[in-house]
């Protein structure tokens, strides 16, 4: 397994919708085993293919609930589904999120509280998922890679400005920036 570059907010890969994954082939496995480690590494509780430059519809995640119950996997082709949004602001204290595309920063973002995600594993089986929280502030943040969107896409008027400051000053806006996780100052 190898630790991936990972890319940031300015690579084209990462504004473009994702192919669907055709067959489960040793390289579909190989890439799945590739973006666990990066994704350990970075740390981060999950990982879209096109985050490592691969414009596959394709996401790992993992978390540790409050109870130290881990939840990790891959969805393959994922489909989304949500309940609608709460109206309001984001609690910045309770709602806001990162991304390592973006990283070492963190903005408040309202999401949906519940999802349902079904998909293939990296067996070729189905999988239903149905979860709230923060597993459902995961999957939405991952389906929205496979979509060209970044969750700074997603920020008020007021976030959008200092994220783009933000990235001028890091030199992130442009195509074919990454950095390594564990090797890489994120400061640029």
């Amino acid at each position: 397994m190898a630790v991936l570059p990972i890319r940031i907010m300015g690579d084209l890969v990462l504004h473009s919708p994702a192919s669907r994954v055709d067959e489960i082939t040793d390289e579909i496995r190989t890439l799945v085993a590739d973006m666990f480690e990066t994704m350990d590494a970075a740390p981060g509780v999950g990982l879209a293919a096109p985050q490592v430059g691969v414009p596959l519809r394709i996401y790992t995640y993992s978390y540790v609930d409050d109870d130290d119950q881990p939840w990790r996997g891959v969805l393959i082709n994922p489909e989304l589904w949500m309940t609608p949004l709460e109206p309001g602001d984001p609690d910045p204290d309770l709602e806001s999120e990162g991304c390592l595309s973006f990283p070492g920063e963190r903005f408040p973002l309202r999401r949906s509280e519940r999802v349902r995600v079904t998909a293939t594993d990296l067996d070729g089986a189905p999988v239903s998922i149905e979860v709230d929280g923060w597993r459902a502030r995961i999957m939405q943040h991952e389906f929205d890679h496979l979509d060209g969107i970044l969750y700074v896409d997603r920020l008020s008027d007021g976030d959008w400005k200092t994220v783009q400051k933000i990235s001028r000053k890091r030199g992130w806006g442009r195509p074919g920036a990454s950095w390594m996780p564990g090797i890489d100052d994120l400061e640029g």
